[in-house]
């Protein structure tokens, strides 16, 4: 209707300009008259354009193309969203997995921090909590032990050449010297094996103790022989044995034995009083 509104103004204009050609153009006024009237006549056959955006009418159905047009927008927007929402699930997705990946690696770095700390702290203790030992007094406590078997057979050695001077079982004798003798020896080869390095003096300890013993051994060896010779014809003399150079050189080692065994005493005591172990006396090595 609005078009056809619009045809019919045009005609009416048309129309107008060539009744103005015919009358040989009027005067102004007039023509001013005729076109005012022409004008109005098109007002009224036509109303103001305005009426149109009033009364909106659905597209012709050779409009179709901007249909089509209209469509479009929805379904790139629908995309869009569909996009937007897989962006924002990855995002979420990558976020998580930052987070479970950062937590454990948070973890794991502070253990490892917190490894170096544990190795490189000084400890005083072992695994248990309990302090280690002190390695110079484990060294003493196996020496005390050879110490305490040093003394065994010093009663039994007393009583034998007790028994040689008096001429009273001279056989038994002999050989419980023989025996200690052995002992004395097996101390000294004990004393190799035991670690002392860690003892003040040690170098001095060692050297007077295995000096005793063998001072000893050879002392034990050279009564044993005075008690076989002691033995045979003319050996003893009213209970007595008679004095011979087995029991001369027995009495020279058994002094030898002495004066180190009194070093090694001192030496042992000192270590001892250290570490509350047994002290002996000379006597006792």
């Amino acid at each position: 209707m609005g078009r056809a509104a619009a045809s019919a103004g045009a005609a009416g204009r048309a129309d107008a300009a060539g009744r103005a050609d015919a009358a040989g153009r009027a005067d102004a006024a007039g023509a001013a008259g005729d076109n005012a009237d022409g004008r109005g006549a098109a007002e009224a056959v036509c109303p103001p354009v305005q009426v149109q955006m009033q009364t909106p009418q659905a597209p012709p159905p050779h409009q179709a193309p901007y249909d089509a047009y209209d469509d479009e927008p929805p379904r790139r927007s629908r995309l869009g969203i569909i996009a937007a929402v897989g962006i924002g699930l990855a995002v979420v997705g990558l976020g998580a997995g930052y987070l479970i990946s950062g937590t454990g690696g948070g973890d794991g770095d502070k253990k490892d921090d917190s490894e170096p700390i544990a190795k490189t702290t000084p400890t005083t203790g072992g695994g248990d909590g309990k302090p280690d030992a002190d390695p110079a007094k484990a060294q003493a406590v196996e020496l005390d032990k050879l110490l305490a078997d040093s003394n065994n057979s010093r009663d039994a050695v007393i009583g034998a050449v007790a028994g040689i001077r008096g001429c009273d079982k001279l056989d038994t004798a002999a050989s419980t010297l023989r025996d200690a003798a052995r002992q004395r020896g097996e101390l000294v080869t004990r004393l190799q094996k035991v670690a002392v390095d860690k003892l003040p003096n040690n170098a001095k300890l060692t050297a007077e103790l295995t000096k005793a013993w063998q001072a000893s051994a050879s002392a034990d060896n050279h009564y044993a022989a005075w008690a076989d010779q002691s033995a045979k014809d003319k050996g003893c003399k009213h209970g007595h044995a008679r004095r011979t150079p087995e029991a001369a050189q027995g009495d020279r080692a058994s002094g030898e034995a002495t004066l180190a065994k009194k070093q090694a005493a001192g030496l042992w005591n000192a270590i001892a009083g250290k570490y509350g172990l047994t002290k002996r006396s000379s006597a006792q090595l």
